[in-house]
């Protein structure tokens, strides 16, 4: 059963990988972490077309979509002001779960979840928890190929809407 486990994850990875590589090659070496491990990356466009350009990029890959959470509706009920945010949850289970089985603990951070925000000057970004800060946050020095194939995925799909 195990090894059944392994092969299906393995196999979803070489089909991530050759989704990833053939539509965006090393597009993670350009997202650098701050300090807190947040990777940022400024948008192209506007928040409505960056959130339907991200889904639209995440179903092209085969990845689940969980939800779409409006922070600003959310603040709104609560009679708050927030400038446009968007949560984006989504993931790969059988690539994600693999970090749960390393350290439980790292179900915190599973599935991803990417947000779209509007700054004070009127700019739409994007924002994720870097995959190594995630790994290091938990702990987990066992999984590289597998924290390398996420960071590979995020970067691909921040990369459908980042500005040049």
């Amino acid at each position: 059963m195990y090894s059944r486990v392994i092969q299906a994850c393995s196999a979803a990875l070489l089909a991530l990988s050759l989704t990833v590589s053939s539509a965006a090659p090393g597009v993670a070496e350009n997202l650098k972490p701050s300090a807190s491990g947040v990777i940022a990356a400024r948008s192209a466009y506007g928040m409505d077309e960056t959130v339907e350009r991200l889904k639209k990029d995440i179903a092209a890959k085969g990845i689940t979509f969980f939800q779409e959470i409006n922070q600003t509706a959310l603040a709104a009920k609560a009679g708050i002001e927030l400038r446009p945010s968007i949560l984006l949850v989504f993931g790969n289970p059988p690539l994600g779960t693999q970090f749960i089985t390393a350290n439980p603990q790292a179900g915190l951070d599973w599935p991803v979840r990417l947000l779209v925000y509007r700054d004070a000057a009127g700019a739409v970004w994007t924002a994720y928890t870097d995959f190594a800060w995630i790994a290091k946050r938990h702990g987990v020095s066992d999984r590289e190929a597998q924290f390398h194939m996420a960071t590979e995925v995020a970067a691909s799909i921040v990369s459908s809407v980042a500005a040049h």
